[in-house]
């Protein structure tokens, strides 16, 4: 019983790290990188190597919460609901860096944080209920993305003229 304990809580890494590679391969285009260096941001904006390491962090306490939760077993009640709502949240979440670094579309972007913003707090919920140490190791991952937030809506806000005019050059 013990190993498929283990690989339950391999999969619960693949799938968290496997959504953040899908961002990372928006960040290691030149382009990209570019484009969000002139951009206007928000005297709270963190230095760029911060982020690294926090969503790190944040993809291994999202890994073992979702682990603790199907430790539980689908039988368990809520489960199934808990594990979809995750999955939620992170496509959300893994959509999030193509939007904003890949398409260049800050209020898209700030739309799709919003929204997983909720679906963590959600999924937070939920897991409370099957969970409380489950949930309490997605605190960190909502007030994360709660300054996310706080930051893509500064930076729409700053820069809303550079995008009114760009697509007011589109034909």
């Amino acid at each position: 019983m013990k190993g498929v304990q283990v690989i339950k809580f391999i999969i619960s890494l693949m799938v968290c790290f496997g959504a953040s590679g899908l961002g990372a391969l928006f960040m290691t285009n030149d382009s990209a990188a570019n484009w969000y260096a002139h951009l206007q941001k928000p005297n709270i904006t963190p230095p760029d190597w911060v982020f690294g390491p926090v969503w790190t962090l944040l993809y291994l306490l999202m890994s073992i919460s979702v682990f603790l939760v199907w430790k539980k077993g689908l039988d368990y009640p809520k489960v199934k609901l808990a594990i979809g709502l995750f999955l939620i949240q992170l496509a959300l979440n893994a959509i999030w860096t193509p939007i904003f670094f890949g398409y260049h579309s800050i209020f898209l972007a700030l739309i799709d944080i919003i929204l997983l913003f909720i679906a963590i707090l959600v999924t937070l919920l939920v897991f409370k209920s099957i969970s409380i140490p489950a949930s309490i190791l997605l605190v960190p991952y909502l007030l994360w993305v709660g300054y996310a937030a706080i930051l893509n809506g500064s930076i729409y806000y700053l820069n809303q003229q550079k995008v009114l005019s760009a697509s007011s050059q589109k034909p």
